[in-house]
């Protein structure tokens, strides 16, 4: 169809609209409903409206397009044929969207609020709380405001086409602002996140996952189209723009029996008395506010260098099929590891979801770097990959012991689990558990130290493995597991125990049974050092037991066995000494290699590096090392 026959049924379709139709509700009433008889003429006589607006810029393109056509356009949708003609055609939505000059408002209580509307699609209103708000954001708020506008480049170019693909106007951006300020890592005290600040339930109600690898309200592209269904199904169900933003921030339902009960959908009316708390009063208020200084910085008394503008999203998809370590990742695609994880808000773990080649993990990374990424990843040695095992946490389980079992290391399961302390096991939980590949345990396991190195610096430390608490472990039930044999003796008047380790044991819960604590266990053992990482099962340990012990274990009575002279050592808490002294790696020492070990755990136990332990040893290959080996591990004996 040519341009001018458009014209022609446009003109004849203007002609043939009915005289009588109903006249547009001025800004400051609130539209009722429509009902079912013209909810569909009420679309098709906006659409002519919208279309005669076009006029000017089809007949002349040379002509600078008002705000009022870039509106009229923008209101087509992108799916129009007659946008694309006319983008094509008049270009009439290249570059910046003109605004009207308005000067630097000084008296907001004269402000006409008409003299910008035709720039927006949303509803505004110009009421005494909107220009309190527009103060705040001036005034105490400004350092708040000036973050959310330099992030506003970044996020409202994506955002705006997903709303207005979505049917909702592009304006409607201003309540991401509002709620977040921009940011997928906002969370609120009612654990809403991301920049729409969805709350767990209603993510999931509109198709948002949220697991231990993902969560999906983080991610700005799938959380703008959950909020623009969510928006528009608040809008059916409650006729106006502003009880669709009340009811995103109080819910739905609320609003409706409100409506239903006061009689009217005028929400100035329903803000004046009980009913709404007073944030959802001000939602509206304070998103008209936002849109207003957000189009208008400088006529509200802000500068350009006041915002640091950050550029607009933009990135390419690769497919990942296993967990993939975003370090890995991150290096294929030549930038650090943060930038990556802001490119994925969305992931919770310092890697990729398990996937599969049917439906891969498509991973963001910067634009252009797609077919890089893809090949670096293929060149990627075996001994820097990770994969992730589940581990089902059992009572009595410690970190260090899930540690070994995997090959892994205590501080890297604290991180990837984001778990602040190893008592915070708890049973019938799940761990994810990095475990390097076979390559790498052959060799030095590069990639779990670099994740181990990440902990560290991010505050993850692992206490030793004879302080830790076992899961489903409480302190007044540490004797239930502590069931080690016991032998009692007498020494000058004093009780003493030697214990038997068993299965399941640690210093702490020994320590809970005999009411000492666990740097005297290690004092009455190990004098002039710690006690070794890790307890056997077998071995005997002398125990000076206090007074919160069993009666049985605590005095000289019936488990008396024999009257010994005093040992030479510290006999009694009273004046053992607790000090810590210098750990074994600071000493040069032999550890004999045990069944499942590689050098990478002695290297951990020790407090060495694995490189360390291949010189001190002359090991060239892991083909080398043998259940009973003996190897030295604080330096060469002399």
């Amino acid at each position: 169809m040519s341009l001018a026959l458009l014209l022609i049924l446009l003109s004849s379709s203007d002609a043939a609209a009915s005289p009588s139709a109903p006249p547009r509700v001025p800004p400051e009433a609130v539209a009722p409903a429509p009902t079912s008889d013209d909810a569909d003429d009420e679309p098709a006589s906006e659409e002519l409206e919208e279309m005669r607006a076009l006029e000017n810029a089809v007949l002349d393109p040379a002509a600078k397009p008002s705000p009022e056509v870039l509106r009229s356009v923008r209101a087509l949708g992108t799916a129009s044929p007659l946008r694309a003609r006319l983008e094509d055609g008049a270009e009439v939505l290249s570059g910046e969207e003109p605004v009207v000059d308005l000067g630097l408002v000084t008296n907001l209580s004269s402000f006409d609020v008409a003299a910008v509307s035709t720039e927006y699609d949303i509803p505004l209103e110009m009421q005494p709380i909107v220009a309190q708000y527009i103060q705040f954001f001036q005034g105490p708020g400004r350092k708040w405001f000036r973050k959310w506008m330099s992030r506003s480049t970044r996020y409202i170019p994506m955002m705006t086409p997903l709303l207005e693909r979505g049917g909702l106007p592009r304006d409607t951006v201003y309540l991401a602002m509002i709620e977040s300020g921009f940011s997928p890592g906002a969370t609120s005290w009612a654990r809403a996140a991301g920049p729409w600040q969805f709350i767990s339930a209603t993510g999931r109600r509109f198709g948002l996952r949220q697991d231990f690898w993902v969560d999906e309200r983080r991610d700005p592209f799938k959380a703008t189209v959950a909020a623009g269904r969510y928006l528009t199904e608040l809008h059916s169900a409650l006729g106006h723009w502003y009880l669709a933003w009340a009811g995103y921030n109080a819910g739905g339902e609320k609003l409706r029996r409100m409506v239903e009960r006061r009689g009217t959908n005028d929400f100035w009316a329903l803000s004046d008395g009980k009913g709404l708390a007073k944030e959802t009063k001000h939602y509206v208020p304070k998103l008209i506010a936002c849109a207003l200084v957000a189009k208008h910085p400088h006529a509200f008394g802000f500068s350009d260098d006041e915002f640091d503008f950050q550029k607009p999203l933009e990135f390419d998809e690769v497919p990942v099929v296993e967990p993939t370590d975003l370090d890995v990742l991150a290096r294929a695609a030549g930038i650090g590891t943060e930038s990556l994880k802001d490119l994925n808000p969305e992931l919770r773990r310092w890697c990729t979801p398990p996937a599969s080649a049917a439906h891969p993990y498509l991973v963001r990374v910067p634009r252009g770097t797609r077919e890089t990424v893809i090949a670096a990843l293929a060149r990627i040695p075996a001994q820097e990959r990770l994969s992730y095992r589940i581990h089902h946490v059992r009572k009595g389980d410690t970190l260090s012991r899930i540690a070994v079992q995997y090959h892994s290391a205590p501080e890297a399961i604290l991180q990837f689990n984001r778990l602040r302390s190893a008592k915070t096991l708890k049973i019938n939980t799940e761990l994810a558990v990095p475990v390097p590949s076979s390559a790498a345990l052959a060799d030095s396991g590069h990639g779990l130290e670099r994740q181990v190195a990440r902990a560290r610096a991010q505050g993850y430390v692992a206490p030793p493995p004879e302080d830790e608490v076992p899961a489903g472990t409480r302190t007044g039930h540490a004797r239930a597991l502590a069931q080690g044999t016991v032998k009692t003796e007498v020494v000058d008047g004093k009780t003493r125990v030697q214990y038997g380790v068993q299965s399941g044991d640690s210093l702490w819960t020994i320590a809970q049974r005999f009411g000492v604590t666990v740097e005297q266990i290690q004092s009455w053992n190990s004098p002039g050092r710690t006690a070794p990482k890790g307890l056997q099962v077998g071995p005997l340990l002398t125990v000076w037991p206090g007074p919160g012990a069993a009666p049985s274990e605590a005095g000289p009575a019936a488990a008396v066995v024999a009257q010994v002279d005093r040992p030479a050592a510290p006999a009694h808490p009273a004046v053992a000494s607790t000090a810590a002294a210098p750990p074994v790696a600071s000493k040069p020492g032999v550890h004999q290699l045990a069944e499942g070990e590689t050098l990478w755990s002695v290297a951990q136990q020790y407090g060495v590096s694995v490189d360390d332990l291949k010189r001190w040893n002359r090991i060239r290959h892991a083909r080398a090392l043998r259940p009973g080996l003996n190897l030295k591990v604080g330096g060469p004996v002399d």
